[in-house]
Parts: structure tokens; sequence; C-alpha cells
């Protein structure tokens, strides 16, 4: 069976409507950074959007990978649901995953009683690597207005990673397949586009003409089809409600 774009436009909105599509300005999280992926095989197709961000209720930092897909594999089934619960998840969410990981280990450079870098900490540990905090000069060269100095905010040094670390804190090409059947092929990849403000139920991806032509190139596989004309809009500094709640 031939895929469909308008078909797969039809589940993004669905999406939208179930509040399970990212919506960058998460009055809960501040974002940091995002990408896009596009995967294909001749009757499948899949979207893999990630969002790294820091949401005080959480915790630790983390990544988000939503995934929308024709067919999903190995889905998350949360802990403790029965068959019930299992079947209304897959009755309501027929084509959308959602996963965490969270490439910061734990560990005591968060002072989780006010959301900030605690004193003293020089260095903490990102997928294994050691990575330097630094000092408050880079975070002002590196576009990043500090909301209390000298104290540093978690969300404002995963803005600083996301900026040096990007490949680090997003998700790793393997992370990004977890929920896609075997063997599918990844046809594009962005780190930056122009993303539906998916708050105003009048902006979907099924009005967006970047969503269009994406959806475009998963039902014909033709990557030229993807040709925006308006600016991207994923940098975090578009999204300024992000993590005001």
């Amino acid at each position: 069976m031939a895929i469909d774009a308008q078909q797969i436009l039809t589940v993004l909105d669905y999406c939208c409507d179930k509040h399970t599509f990212p919506m960058l300005d998460n009055g809960y999280v501040y974002l940091a950074a995002t990408r896009l992926s596009l995967y294909r095989a001749p009757e499948e197709w899949g979207v893999v959007i990630e969002t790294f961000g820091f949401s005080p209720r959480a915790g630790l930092p983390d990544t988000t990978i939503y995934t929308f897909a024709s067919t999903l594999c190995n889905r998350d089934i949360p802990a403790g649901y029965g068959p019930k619960e299992i079947a209304n998840l897959l009755a309501t969410q027929p084509n959308n995953d959602m996963r965490f990981v969270y490439p910061i280990e734990s560990g005591d450079w968060q002072d989780s009683h006010d959301d900030v870098i605690a004193a003293g900490v020089t260095e903490l540990v990102v997928r294994g690597r050691k990575q330097a905090v630094p000092s408050l000069e880079v975070y002002e060269r590196r576009g990043i207005a500090l909301k209390d100095p000298p104290r540093v905010q978690v969300f404002e040094f995963c803005r600083y990673l996301a900026d040096v670390a990007r490949d680090l804190v997003l998700a790793t090409p393997e992370e990004r397949r977890m929920s896609l059947l075997p063997g599918m092929t990844q046809i594009l990849q962005l780190e930056a586009w122009r993303h539906p403000n998916v708050v105003d139920t009048e902006e979907r991806p099924g009005r967006s003409g970047t969503f269009q032509q994406l959806a475009e190139v998963l039902a014909t596989g033709r990557t030229d089809s993807y040709h925006p004309s308006q600016p991207a809009n994923t940098h975090w500094k578009n999204w300024p409600d992000g993590g005001s709640l």
C-alpha cells in the first residue's frame, strides 16, 4: 500500500488534539534543543521529534523522544498497566509513542531546592563524559542572559550544553529508533525547521507548509520535496513562554 501524505498529516493533527504532539512553548518545560528525523520503508513512515530541556517538576533535565509512525514497534507501556489500560492506550494513541532519556547523570551538581547549579561545582557528567561548568562570561557570549547571576539556573546550563554538546544531550541514533520498525531508513534529519504553535488550535501540522512538505517527502521518498520558504523557529529563544508556569 502506498504511503499517503494526507493520512500522515491527519495522524499528526489528531496527536495535536490529544496533546501528544510537541508543544515547544510548554509552560512546564524550559526548551534547550530540538531535532526532527524522517524514516521510511516501502509501505511505512515514521517521524521522530526530539526535545531537550528542563522541567523543575521532573528533577533531572531530559530528552523527550516523540515518535509518530504508521506502525509502532516495542511500545513503551507504563508499568502497572493491565489489559484494559493497554487496550485503551492502543485505541487512543495508535500512531504515537513517547520516551524519555536522561543525558546528564544525577549527582550533587544540582541544588534541587532552587533549581540552580550547586555552589562550587566545576563539572558534571553527560553520557559518560565530563563537562565543565563555564564561567559566567561564557553564558553571555553564547547569548544566554542569566536570570539571577551569579547563580546559574539548571535550564540556563542546559541551553549552554545544547550549544556546545548538542549531540550528547539529544538522542542517539539507537534511541531515536526505539519505537520504529527495524529496517526503516532515515531519509532526512533537520536541526531546525518551522514548527507550528500548536497552542493555537488554528495551527496544526496539516496547515503547516513545513509539515505538508515533510509528509510529501515521506510519501515519495524524495527529499527535494522539502524546500522551506519560512524561517526556522525551533531555537528556544523563539518560545519565551516555555517553563513559565
